[in-house]
């Protein structure tokens, strides 16, 4: 037995006869776009481990320092970000309303050597969310022991 790939995108909209968008819709481009993807809708994060702390930044532009909403719950970090525009015209008979609506939500687990019990620095610049978490005491890196070789 033998299996046939079956696409039936193209019969959503069978009066249409436009050869171009019928054969955009029946693409596998179609559904598999970045757009769809959910990653893409995540802001790209740096984590640099420093020698007392950690620091995680999110790429996060257009929000504002009260769009944010930063937690530690059960040893994980959750950093969330809503923004709502509403924009409403009116003159005479005529009315203009435009909305937007941009949210992500990220979760990471932190690492056994993170102290989730100190305050957490949080800071907002640029469209940049930088955050600071102290490490534990005894996982702070001691200094280097030199032993002479003989």
């Amino acid at each position: 037995m033998s299996l046939i790939k079956f696409n039936n995108r193209n019969r959503l909209f069978p009066s249409w006869n436009n050869d171009s968008l019928t054969s955009f819709l029946s693409s596998d481009d179609f559904l598999n776009n970045d757009f769809f993807d959910e990653d893409s809708l995540m802001p790209a994060m740096n984590v640099k481990e420093h020698e007392n702390d950690f620091e995680i930044e999110f790429a996060a532009p257009g929000f504002s320092k009260k769009d944010f909403e930063v937690t530690i719950s059960d040893n994980m970090l959750n950093v969330c970000g809503e923004k709502k525009k509403e924009i409403e015209e009116k003159q005479g008979d005529y009315t203009r309303k435009e909305f937007s609506y941009n949210s992500f939500r990220r979760s990471l687990q932190l690492p056994k050597s993170a102290n989730a019990d100190q305050k957490v620095k949080a800071t907002y610049k640029d469209g940049i969310l930088k955050l600071n978490l102290q490490k534990k005491t005894e996982a702070k890196a001691k200094s280097k022991k030199v032993i002479e070789v003989l």
